[in-house]
């Protein structure tokens, strides 16, 4: 049998049948995972024409269980010692003509399925992009070339043509495409379809790339020059750098300290010795100055973000792997990013949670990044003004290094922050969301040609549309309330989209009158608007920011001074660097405050600091209003003190007495089922099970739960969770693999493990 060509497949003809292996044959097996909750690696062997053809890295076609079904599966290895007692199936086809990922990627991904209790095979799905695995962006090109064991082409005694074809190619050392072919040799393409069928010559098929991305024009810029602070920093950095070994840096400089530019020089070394980086941030599209910056001062730059179509994907994919890029810059998945030449990782706002994966497999991009540093033996730079408290417990430790820049450049000094009481405010009262001092202090900002950004973290018009005789309209499918979305004229859900044209009258009870109460970013532009109706104002938000491109449009215009007021959600809240903001104001400081959540308070914080932090940063200077009804709480008067360090010794001491994480690893189970009580059910079962065995054992783990999930119908499917918390996650992780062969979930209820899970909703 012979392998066919087939749109870049390699496929026996015909298939075989499972193969029974013979004693004393010479033999290869493949290793083989899928896209499945399976732990297990399966063999398959590996027919003698795919021998040549086959390295770990490839995807393969194989027959999979009883009914031998067609399943695409990923070769993780190669081995020759083979039981000869086992029956095998064969491989059918391998899919790719060259590896998708090295081995040290395969080694990486073992490691993430190992430590996020995922399957193998799941998280080498995860890994490879749609684009790169459906190779987008690229055409099959036919070369052609003579066929072997031709010497004398004149006793061919050829038409004039076919000869002419048959001496282009004899004097070309390499095949030649069709249109190249065609053009040498003076003719059309029947006398190549010709020497084809006389099997004179053979056609090669090959996957070209067809489209070469074009990136926008940026001018280049010079190396800034460091202040002693940025100075210092970049000095040990590169003293990492040159010893060529591993260590994690957390970068702690305050907002404006110019933690980009320390980034940008430290790469700037690494790319001197052919070596390549990987810049991390929290959302690529939200981010274009970054990007800019970047591209100013490196020849080479991939941008890896949610917007790029497949081909597109594919093509930087392709150019990375081939060491041509200097610098990727994107989202968590680009930690992934095939670079043969890695000298360097970079996570700039290491405390966002995006960089934590939600579904399968869930793993965090900090700690996939920390270990490829190590076995790269490179260092990791974590850089952030508001640290997790994850990361700033390792360098108490003393696992990392801690490097501080306190000082903005230029010496600015950080914005004051004043904490505004609104509880008693008249204009609050009368529902609106700009309260008394905020509105005066936009006005005195505008009047002397200031810009203004206004932070509220909800978006839509009203959060409730509400009966004063019963409840809120809430989501059928979700345990949550309707938002009025006014641009659209419908109530929609934030969890699954789901949406109803508003109803006249209460759909519970059936009484007219029904009022809308909170205000989301819609409403909030239509009361600035009304109060302000000069000025010129833009609101982002995912539902005003839907276009690609629209963001950097968006901040583009409000950074030429087009537009005099910015507002917006979290997305305004990181990396904007205009000088002109005199103003920032935090509509409404205590709406993640009280969220049923572990990290409520630090992100609270968080949010506060990095909003505060886009003010003060010319010559103008800036302040920051927060309003609050709740001035006294201490996460927000640390927030406004800008004292990260007495409010992370503050939340740490909470933390140590609740035994949670930093001082607790974690794992979160979320079970969930069509039927509330079928999982409440089998959630008790669980962990009745799971505490039985760890008693019996006498292991050192702790459940918490079962109880319902803080949101407990999401997608019409009711959740309960349960949390195990222990010293070690090994211990964690060496118990649920004891434990998962012998759970036997209920076939209607489905089972999820989260490890170090950052949303406890």
């Amino acid at each position: 049998m012979s392998p066919k060509h087939q749109k870049g497949l390699f496929q026996l003809e015909p298939e075989p049948a499972p193969w029974e292996l013979a004693a004393g044959a010479d033999l290869l097996a493949a290793q083989v995972v899928f896209n499945r909750p399976l732990d297990t690696v399966y063999h398959y062997l590996v027919p003698e024409p795919l021998r040549d053809m086959i390295e770990p890295g490839q995807r393969v076609k194989v027959p999979f269980g009883r009914g031998n079904t067609p399943t695409l599966g990923y070769c993780v290895g190669l081995t020759s010692e083979i039981s000869t007692s086992k029956r095998l199936k064969s491989i059918t086809e391998v899919l790719d003509r060259q590896p998708l990922l090295s081995q040290q990627m395969l080694d990486l991904t073992q490691w993430i399925a190992d430590r996020y209790l995922s399957s193998w095979g799941q998280v080498l799905e995860s890994v490879v992009p749609a684009g790169v695995k459906r190779q987008a962006g690229t055409r099959e090109v036919v070369f052609y070339r003579l066929a072997p064991d031709i010497a004398d082409l004149e006793a061919l005694k050829l038409p004039k043509k076919q000869h002419a074809v048959m001496q282009v190619l004899a004097e070309s050392e390499e095949a030649l495409r069709v249109d190249a072919l065609t053009e040498a040799a003076e003719c059309g393409t029947s006398p190549i379809d010709s020497l084809r069928k006389k099997r004179l010559i053979v056609p090669e098929r090959r996957r070209m790339n067809v489209n070469q991305i074009t990136e926008m024009h940026v001018e280049p810029q010079a190396d800034l020059k460091l202040n002693d602070e940025q100075q210092s920093a970049l000095n040990h950095i590169l003293k990492t750098v040159r010893a060529a070994e591993y260590e994690t840096i957390l970068l702690h400089g305050v907002t404006g300290s110019g933690k980009t530019e320390v980034y940008i020089q430290a790469i700037r070394e690494i790319v001197s010795y052919g070596l390549q980086a990987i810049v991390l941030v929290p959302e690529i599209s939200l981010t274009p100055q970054t990007i800019r910056r970047f591209r100013a001062r490196f020849d080479n730059v991939a941008v890896l973000h949610s917007h790029l179509s497949d081909a597109d994907r594919h093509w930087h994919w392709q150019q990375i792997a081939q060491g041509e890029v200097q610098v990727i810059v994107g989202a968590r998945s680009a930690i992934f990013a095939p670079t043969p030449h890695l000298g360097l990782i970079i996570i700039d706002e290491e405390h966002e949670s995006t960089f934590k994966q939600h579904s399968t497999p869930r793993y965090h991009a900090r700690e996939v990044a920390r270990e490829r540093a190590r076995r790269e033996g490179i260092p990791l730079i974590l850089g952030t003004a508001t640290p997790t408290l994850e990361s700033l417990v390792r360098t108490i430790e003393g696992h990392d290094k801690l490097i501080v820049m306190k000082d903005r450049v230029e010496q600015r000094p950080l914005p004051p922050v004043t904490i505004v009481d609104v509880r008693n405010d008249p204009l609050i009262q009368r529902r609106h969301s700009l309260g008394r001092a905020l509105t005066n202090a936009m006005q005195r900002a505008l009047d002397s040609g200031g810009q203004v950004i206004l932070f509220l973290n909800l978006r839509g018009f009203s959060p409730v549309l509400w009966c004063p005789k019963c409840t809120g309209i809430r989501c059928p499918d979700c345990d949550v309330t309707l938002t009025w979305h006014k641009d659209r004229g419908r109530l929609l859900c934030h969890s699954c989209e789901y949406e109803i044209p508003p109803p006249e009258r209460c759909p519970t009870c059936g009484q007219p009158g029904m009022r809308l109460l909170g205000a989301g970013t819609q409403r909030l532009e239509d009361e600035v608007k009304s109060k302000f109706p000069e000025m010129r104002l833009i609101r982002m938000d995912s539902d005003s920011m839907r276009k690609p491109g629209s963001h950097d449009e968006a901040l583009t215009a409000f950074r030429e001074g087009k537009v005099d007021i910015l507002l917006g959600t979290q997305m305004i809240a990181k990396g904007l660097d205009f000088p002109n903001v005199t103003l920032v104001g935090v509509i409404d400081a205590d709406s993640l405050l009280h969220q049923p959540d572990l990290r409520a308070a630090e992100r609270t914080f968080q949010l506060i600091a990095q909003v505060a932090g886009r003010t003060g940063r010319g010559e103008k200077g800036g302040r920051v209003l927060v309003q609050t009804m709740n001035p006294d709480e201490p996460v927000i008067q640390f927030a406004a003190q800008h004292d990260y360090y007495k409010f992370a010794s503050y939340e740490l001491k909470q933390r140590k007495m609740v035994m949670a994480p930093p001082y607790r690893s974690m794992a979160r189970v979320i079970l969930r089922s069509l039927d509330e009580e079928v999982v409440a059910e089998e959630a008790k079962r669980v962990v009745k099970f799971i505490r039985s065995h760890i008693s019996e054992k006498k292991l050192p783990v702790r459940v918490l739960g079962p109880a319902p999930a803080p949101i407990t119908r999401l997608r019409k499917y009711f959740r309960y969770h349960f949390q195990m918390t222990s010293d070690q996650i090994q211990t964690i992780q060496d118990l649920w693999r004891e434990i998962v062969p012998y759970m036997k979930i209920a076939t209607d209820v489905e089972l999820t493990i989260d490890v170090d899970p950052v949303d406890l909703r």
